[in-house]
């Protein structure tokens, strides 16, 4: 297919085929049945382009389709004039020319008639079978007179899902919305625009995530002239106004390079599309010659890829920054090529395109030219048979794992406008990134994706009790932004009290972690905020009697100290932060607050030394705690692993954790911890210090940085 733009309303010219004139089609659809022993000929030009692509494909089926298409149409017409049934006709003839299979063409033939026909699902999956049922049902509009305002967003959702299970609804569903883009001329200019928008939020981020760029490429121009008429103008005068093609004797050296090197190769000139063209003009200010379009080099093999480069950049001199491999790692769209750029005679710079006729296959079919997710391997070819999982359940094999993200996500998201909102904003996200795991497997991304996100991707809900991340073997905050190849392990503190902050959401780029973070914060408005932009859930209110006590409630969670300081609040420090037995006294600050030190802390020492008279304090009964404990050893891999294992062990729960850069192969790891019981402790550390590396655990002496 090509793609060229198309004015609204005009239909497209494809190289190599005449004009289809979609009038004489709705004539001929119009004359009634045909003997069964021949194809009609409205489907003609079908089977013609089926048969290009699937030379064995069994036509009597598209056969069948087409007379209950055509018989439930009869008497509807298009705004435009043309009888209904041209509609079908032209959307199942797009999905042929890109080489879909037979069940994907008999759906679409169908895929109006249960929602504006007397047809039903049961009848077509009597006739078609469940596969072609499953398809025609998931592309089926739900009404609005029982969604309202919701219909639309609903109606993707629905779409969505059932793509999920098989891609192929969404192939029907764009070639669809690309038929009624070109003949969008005939409706109002609001409703045009209106059309256009969602066009370009959603299916056309679609398109180019499933790796169609025929439709893409056609749907973006289309939308470009409805949404931008004078930029869209001047882009076509440009073009119309180009001279003679500077690409073609650049492309006659590069063919003659290629055969002198007997690399069979074929070298073509590949226009671009209306909206590329703009989108360059605007990067350089002014168009070059060679910027209305690209060379593209079709050969046989994957090695011949890396050969024709070769020769490229021997015989003509190279372009080193515009030369990129997707061939080694494809885009997440299945895209595969290579990009280079070389400089011809008299200066002029050519993009050029490598890649085999598989692969070109692919970049413009994407996921049609996968054929049937279902058929066997070892099966006749494409058709409409499958194999049904043991469970019954669907799980389409092809399924990009974007695609299982939104499927995941939208669960989450039960409210249409949240759902359409969100839909819009994720599908804007057009870069996606691999990120490892740090006990294996991977996570795909957004690109500007940060620890929030693969907390939330990894963990589910389990993700708002995350205190940090490890990337790359370095402890890093949880905004930190992640690169593809990153390994991320990110740390998760046992505090059933604990939960995320507002300043998650700067950091959150996907829809999964958006809604689970908006989630518990609606679930929780009244949480204060903790330290490191953490929130932790109400804390029971602290005792003001004689004797005012600081329990496990308190912001350093430690063991009950009592104050022998009538109507005092005591607050245990966290510059040591004690915790039973320890031997304690405390000080009077600011508000009536008594901040209880052990003896031997260095701000306890200072206070003492500076005259403030010491509060004598005693521990209640022993409560959990919270304790900080550096433990210092030499570098060496999992090591971080086998200490949060050890903590984890001895049933302690790890509220924070730093660890510093290594000095001299010695590596200082700061924890603080909450412990069940403060008679623990002991335990805890030596089994710290058991751990290989691990050559001293101590309590934390650090002075306050203020009381």
């Amino acid at each position: 297919m090509s793609a060229e733009a198309a004015n609204p309303g005009t239909p497209v010219r494809r190289r190599g085929r005449p004009l289809i004139d979609l009038r004489r089609l709705g004539r001929v659809a119009l004359l009634g049945p045909v003997p069964r022993d021949r194809l009609p000929d409205a489907i003609s030009h079908v089977a013609e382009a089926h048969r290009a692509h699937h030379p064995d494909a069994d036509l009597s089926i598209l056969h069948r389709a087409y007379l209950l298409a055509e018989s439930s149409h009869r008497g509807q017409m298009r705004k435009s004039g043309e009888p209904y049934i041209t509609h079908p006709l032209a959307v199942t003839l797009i999905l042929a020319e890109l080489g879909a299979e037979t069940t994907t063409l008999t759906a679409s033939l169908l895929h109006d008639t249960v929602e504006d026909t007397e047809v039903t699902l049961d009848q077509v999956r009597e006739q078609f079978g469940k596969e072609v049922c499953y398809l025609v049902d998931g592309v089926t509009k739900l009404e609005k007179v029982d969604y309202g305002a919701a219909a639309e967003p609903e109606t993707f959702r629905k779409m969505l899902v059932a793509t999920g299970d098989d891609v192929r609804v969404m192939s029907i569903k764009l070639a669809d919305r690309l038929h009624n883009m070109r003949t969008l001329g005939v409706m109002r200019p609001e409703k045009q625009a209106r059309i256009a928008r969602v066009t370009r939020d959603v299916l056309i981020p679609l398109a180019e995530r499933l790796g169609v760029q025929a439709l893409k490429t056609e749907l973006e121009d289309l939308v470009f002239a409805i949404l931008h008429p004078e930029e869209y103008e001047e882009t076509r005068a440009l073009i119309a106004a180009a001279g003679p093609d500077p690409l073609a004797p650049i492309a006659d050296d590069v063919a003659r390079v290629l055969r002198e090197a007997g690399i069979p190769a074929d070298v073509l000139i590949r226009p671009r599309h209306h909206l590329s063209v703009h989108r360059v003009r605007i990067k350089r200010g002014e168009l070059r010659g060679t910027d209305f379009g690209r060379l593209l080099v079709l050969v046989g093999e994957d090695a011949d890829c890396y050969a024709v480069l070769g020769e490229l950049h021997t015989c003509f001199t190279p372009v080193i920054s515009e030369f990129k491999d997707f061939i080694a790692a494809p885009k997440f769209n299945l895209y595969q090529s290579l990009h280079t750029a070389v400089v011809g005679p008299e200066g002029a710079v050519a993009e050029v395109l490598i890649r085999t006729h598989r692969m070109h296959k692919v970049a413009e079919a994407g996921v049609i030219a996968l054929g049937n997710p279902y058929a066997s391997d070892n099966g006749p070819g494409p058709g409409p048979g499958s194999a049904e999982p043991a469970d019954g359940e669907r799980a389409d094999p092809t399924r990009p794992g974007w695609l299982s993200r939104l499927l995941q996500w939208q669960r989450s998201a039960p409210d249409p406008d949240t759902f359409w909102t969100t839909l819009r904003a994720d599908l804007a996200q057009d870069r996606e990134i691999t990120v490892f795991g740090a006990e294996g497997g991977t996570l795909g991304l957004p690109a500007g994706a940060s620890c929030v996100d693969a907390a939330y991707a990894q963990y589910g809900d389990r993700a708002h009790n995350c205190i940090g991340a490890r990337v790359n073997g370095r402890l890093a905050t949880l905004g930190t932004v992640l690169n593809d190849g990153d390994t991320v392990q990110p740390l998760l503190a046992e505090d059933a009290g604990s939960g995320p902050s507002r300043a998650w959401l700067d950091h959150a780029r996907t829809p999964a972690a958006r809604i689970a973070i908006t989630g518990w914060l609606d679930a929780h408005p009244e949480a204060p905020q903790g330290p490191h932009g953490r929130r932790r859930g109400p804390r029971p209110a602290a005792p003001h009697s004689p004797g005012a006590a600081a329990g496990t409630g308190d912001e350093h969670g430690a063991g009950t100290a009592v104050a022998d300081l009538p109507d005092a609040t005591v607050r245990l420090a966290g510059c040591c932060t004690p915790v039973p037995p320890d031997d304690v006294t405390g000080f009077a600050v600011r508000g009536g607050t008594v901040t209880v030190h052990r003896l031997e802390c260095p701000t306890a020492v200072r206070m003492r030394s500076a005259g403030r008279p010491p509060v004598a304090v005693s521990w209640g009964e022993t409560a959990a705690c919270r304790v900080t404990l550096i433990a210092e050893s030499f570098g060496r891999p999992r090591l971080l692993a086998d200490l949060t294992e050890a903590i984890a062990t001895a049933g302690a729960a790890v509220v924070s954790a730093t660890v510093e850069p290594p000095s001299e192969q010695r590596v200082r790891h700061t924890y603080t911890l909450q412990l069940p019981d403060a008679a623990g402790l002991p335990a805890l550390m030596r089994a710290m210090r058991e751990v290989p590396g691990v050559y001293d655990v101590s309590r934390s002496r650090h002075p306050a940085a203020a009381v």
